[in-house]
């Protein structure tokens, strides 16, 4: 995968994790329940969806800077790096307490299969790979 063609997908995954974090916090604000009947994990006294979506902001920002060549390639996907890195401990430390459900209860105990954090991760994960690959071959040019 060319580069370019490496940040179209970081633009996408980001607003992807932009979109579904959105819609986690967005209903978890405005109605006080966890969408999806899911349980609501918190940090810090707050529901952990709204510090996904603030890592997801970042990401995006952070995307679309690179995109459009407003930010120098290094520091851009170093900081994505670092950022998608964070969210991979945050939400994979959530998604490690939801394994004995999944476990006991298999992939039907959760409306996506997984469990909302485990799909943070998945997107995080991708990303953090993505941006990885995308500095290492920033290193040889």
């Amino acid at each position: 995968m060319n580069t370019n063609r490496k940040i179209i997908a970081l633009v996408a995954l980001s607003m992807a994790g932009l979109l579904f974090s959105g819609y986690l916090s967005a209903v978890k604000f405005f109605t006080m329940a966890c969408a999806l009947n899911e349980p609501c994990p918190r940090f810090l006294g707050y529901p952990a969806c709204y510090f996904g979506f603030g890592m997801y902001i970042a990401l995006t920002i952070l995307a679309v800077l690179l995109i459009n060549n407003a930010i120098r390639r290094r520091v851009g996907l170093a900081s994505m790096i670092a950022v998608s890195f964070l969210g991979i401990l945050f939400s994979g430390s959530f998604t490690l307490q939801e394994l004995p459900k999944l476990f006991s209860q298999g992939l039907g105990a959760y409306a996506l299969g997984l469990p909302t954090c485990a799909w943070g991760l998945v997107f995080y994960a991708l990303i953090f790979i993505i941006a990885s690959m995308s500095y290492r071959q920033t290193m040889t040019e």
